[in-house]
């Protein structure tokens, strides 16, 4: 396959883009140990100490029988792993297997099946940072607005690419 001077260029251009995404998904990845270290707050059953919209970076390096009482983990719902629950270590259940109860900071009590009994087997990890507000943003980019982002960048690339053919004809 041959491509003109412009394509190859968008080709070039539309590869390192890709390529600097994949790396630094990459260094993510392996700094945080898991493939998703970003969560989003949302809902107020960690407030004060989290507010919805709060993005969180998890740490998955952090073995689950190294977290502690006070530690807030973010692990899937014990009863059928069908939701990601961001909650404070309230209590160990088992040391074998380690075996804890979580709970929301704003909720009166721990809730059977969603806050214990968590396992390994639901653990994701621990929260290491938060950065207040900013989970607005990954909200923002769901379908159908990350399909328009990707859409509005490949069309710059191929107008700057069409302007760019237009100016090198015309100085010939």
């Amino acid at each position: 396959m041959v491509f003109s001077t412009s394509r190859r260029t968008l080709v070039i251009e539309a590869s390192i883009v890709v390529g600097g995404i994949l790396v630094v998904w990459t260094i993510l990845m392996l700094t945080y140990g898991t493939i998703n270290p970003f969560y989003v707050v949302a809902s107020s059953s960690m407030v004060p100490a989290l507010q919805v919209d709060d993005l969180l970076v998890v740490s998955a390096h952090i073995p689950f029988q190294e977290v502690n009482l006070g530690d807030v983990i973010v692990y899937n719902r014990p009863s059928d792993h069908n939701r990601v629950i961001v909650h404070r270590i309230v209590a160990v259940l088992d040391d074998e297997p380690w075996t804890l109860r979580a709970k929301g900071d704003a909720n009166p009590a721990s809730i059977p099946g969603t806050d214990f009994p968590i396992t390994d087997e639901e653990y994701l990890g621990k929260v290491v940072h938060v950065i207040p507000d900013i989970g607005i943003i990954p909200k923002w980019i769901q379908p159908p607005v990350n399909y328009i982002i990707i859409a509005g960048v490949v069309g710059y690339i191929i107008i700057k690419q069409i302007k760019s053919r237009k100016s090198s004809k015309s100085t010939k």
